[in-house]
């Protein structure tokens, strides 16, 4: 590995430096082999996985972290969080030149914890390396993991489960939240804070003639284009919590999160979100609210005689977030219908559709891909309203008429997957690793490395549908 370790060199009081405590036997459960190979790991790394992504191994050349930060959670205020069971234990270069953080989870309890035992489940683990790879093959921008371990010992939730560890990879751990506990605790580190956040990962900002203007201008700006690709994919996060949204826009923290299946945008994934606030639909007025919590925080930057004026400034930045998002939302579900952006009937068609989905209850990703083979009589014969449906695909056909489209349906090709973690695929790998057998684990991995491309040696048939609506749909709540 080729270790850049900077994290570090902030003020002590931003982290606590700590050993992982592994966990007892210690076994392997799955290894990214391409991402070990991006991360330019070494062929004695490589071979020594399962002792780093256990806790086992750390390294000399970075003293493994916890780092502290606050949030708000479900909307209200909850002082100060932090790793309560992760541990940064490494900084290094991947093949880009571009720094990766190294976050071992579930590897004890740090003075974070806030009274949890710092540990992971098994089960939680598999859905967060599972929904990492998923995500980024899809090209959304988000948290990866080299490798998972699971182990001997038991952990008590609602029952007790297999421990687990996860060593998860990021471009960024830095929090939104960060922000909000250094107002709150250590007001006097906000500027060098925010000074190495731009320096780190917005260098270009220092040319600006307002170098914090401009880095929270690329912040919101990143967080709207991951709001829109979640929406396109059909991906609700469930706890978009201040201390879960990162300063790259990558997505982070998957806990209660769940794939679209049939199409109910007010859909709550997270069972714990008793009033709905995470839902699907509300995805991107809730990162608008988070980002408007953290440019408060900004605000302390500001001379004392250009207060206001950086006030105002900070305010206009803030609304470039709606355009910014409805551009690429726009964009890629034009791309998804196989229209033309420009015309001006393709964005209040492809809304048709959607309302049809919504309606019908309809499989989200199933129907965009009938729709890119051409399957019409299939989603039709699957609507109680026909003639909702022939009154869409008259719209919709006479807008193509006329088009390049082996243009369109090229990027139909590329925008649609085949393949999604639904619930139940996770659930049923997760019920064979908790009987040692990650098998499961390793066939999710490989068919959710090429969503967009049929696998018909991989596939099953429960993959490319949701559960009978007379089968209860797999719960998941916060607890991991």
């Amino acid at each position: 590995m080729h270790f850049n370790s900077r994290y570090p060199s902030l003020n002590s009081k931003l982290y606590h430096e700590q050993m992982p405590v592994p966990l007892k036997g210690a076994k392997a459960g799955h290894f990214n082999v391409a991402l070990a190979e991006q991360l330019q790991w070494s062929a004695q790394d490589k071979t020594e996985w399962v002792e780093i992504c256990s806790g086992q191994k750390t390294f000399p050349e970075f003293h493994p972290l916890a780092m502290v930060y606050a949030g708000h959670q479900f909307g209200q205020w909850a002082g100060q969080l932090g790793d309560g069971r992760g541990l940064l234990i490494a900084q290094i270069l991947d093949k880009n030149n571009q720094t990766i953080d190294l976050h071992l989870k579930g590897a004890g309890s740090t003075p974070y914890s806030r009274m949890g035992d710092g540990r992971a489940v098994l089960r939680s683990v598999i859905r967060e390396y599972l929904a990492g790879h998923a995500l980024n093959a899809l090209g959304v921008p988000s948290s990866n993991a080299v490798g998972f371990t699971s182990s001997e010992q038991g952990v008590q939730r609602e029952k007790l489960e297999l421990g687990a560890m996860m060593l998860r990879t990021s471009d960024c751990h830095i929090r939104l939240g960060h922000f909000e506990w250094i107002n709150q605790y250590q007001p006097d580190l906000l500027q060098e804070f925010t000074e190495k956040c731009i320096e780190w990962h917005y260098p270009e900002c220092l040319q600006a003639e307002h170098p914090i203007l401009a880095f929270a201008s690329k912040v919101i700006q990143n967080t709207a284009v991951m709001i829109a690709k979640w929406q396109l994919v059909g991906f609700a996060h469930g706890v978009m919590n201040t201390d879960n949204l990162n300063i790259t826009g990558t997505t982070l923290d998957f806990g209660p999160y769940g794939f679209m299946e049939r199409f109910r945008p007010n859909w709550i994934n997270n069972h714990s979100d008793y009033n709905g606030r995470y839902t699907y639909q509300n995805q991107p007025s809730i990162a608008h609210w988070n980002l408007w919590n953290w440019l408060n925080n900004l605000i302390p930057l500001a001379r004392p005689e250009n207060k206001q004026q950086f006030k105002q400034d900070l305010a206009q930045c803030l609304e470039h977030f709606e355009p910014t998002f409805l551009e690429h939302y726009t964009h890629g579900l034009c791309q998804k219908m196989g229209l033309p952006s420009f015309h001006k009937d393709s964005f209040d068609c492809a809304m048709v559709f959607l309302k049809i989905l919504q309606s019908e209850q309809l499989d989200y990703t199933n129907s965009f891909v009938r729709l890119q083979n051409k399957q019409y009589e299939a989603i039709k014969d699957d609507c109680l309203d026909r003639r909702q449906f022939e009154s869409f695909l008259a719209q919709y056909e006479n807008i193509r008429e006329n088009q390049d489209t082996d243009v369109l349906d090229a990027e139909m090709r590329t925008t649609n997957p085949i393949y999604i973690l639904r619930n139940h695929m996770a659930q049923k790998a997760i019920e064979a690793a908790e009987r040692n057998d990650f098998s499961e684990v390793d066939r999710l991995f490989k068919l959710l490395s090429q969503p967009f491309t049929q696998q018909p040696d991989l596939e099953k048939a429960e993959d490319l549908a949701p559960l009978p609506s007379d089968v209860p749909e797999v719960m998941v709540s916060c607890s991991s």
